[in-house]
């Protein structure tokens, strides 16, 4: 029937594109924002922990009552417990310390297994939630390592969807695209796509204080 999903993953994507009228009134530009909180796991992170999930599949890496094991700070993980729900996959979540109460509980409700670590140790500590996840990658039989970190279908997803979507909605338009860093992939994909579309459109990435983005 028209309009009716299979499952929750097929309504990730096609977010909404609305007009900050408010925030944005004493600037001489349109000014529109990319509504990413639609999405059903709320962030734009379903995006890439969907496609990661999909390309592990395709390359054998992640198997049938497989488990997914990722280093998260929430909202990555509530992406791979969608994926994890619908397709059948346990998941467990390393975290750090800093991380609230309440995203923990979330994803303890997902069904996800949580791994609280320390945050003030080196990512190469043995406790780091890097390490642990890393760890339990090697101790459990038939789990998958996504790595958000340096797992190019994190930019891919974002080459493949919000770029055109971006593109699309602006009717090719757009002049600027701002946008948080994080991991990367977001920027990246995004910005290659547009940047193949029109090279003179602007990609702006604003991180913290302390980034490790700021020598570059």
């Amino acid at each position: 029937m028209k309009n009716i999903y299979d499952n929750i993953l097929e309504t990730i994507g096609n977010t909404p594109m609305i007009r900050l009228n408010k925030i944005a009134e004493d600037i001489p530009a349109t000014v529109l924002a990319k509504v990413e909180y639609f999405n059903p796991g709320h962030s734009v992170k379903d995006r890439m922990a969907l496609r990661m999930v999909e390309q592990a599949e395709k390359e054998g890496k992640l198997k049938p009552g497989g488990t997914i094991i990722e280093c998260t700070s929430g909202n990555t993980g509530m992406g791979l417990a969608l994926a994890a729900i619908v397709k059948g996959y346990k998941l467990i979540c390393t975290l750090s310390d800093k991380q609230s109460k309440e995203k923990m509980d979330i994803l303890r409700a997902m069904g996800a297994e949580i791994y609280v670590c320390p945050t003030n140790v080196a990512p190469d500590h043995p406790d780091s939630y890097y390490s642990v996840a890393e760890r339990l990658n090697r101790e459990i039989p038939n789990s998958f390592y996504p790595y958000q970190y340096d797992n190019l279908a994190n930019r891919e997803a974002h080459y493949e969807t919000t770029g055109p979507e971006i593109w699309e909605q602006t009717e090719g338009k757009i002049t600027h695209f701002v946008v948080g860093v994080g991991t990367g992939g977001t920027i990246s994909g995004v910005g290659k796509y547009l940047k193949e579309k029109n090279p003179n459109i602007k990609i702006w990435g604003a991180d913290t204080y302390g980034s490790v983005f700021k020598k570059y």
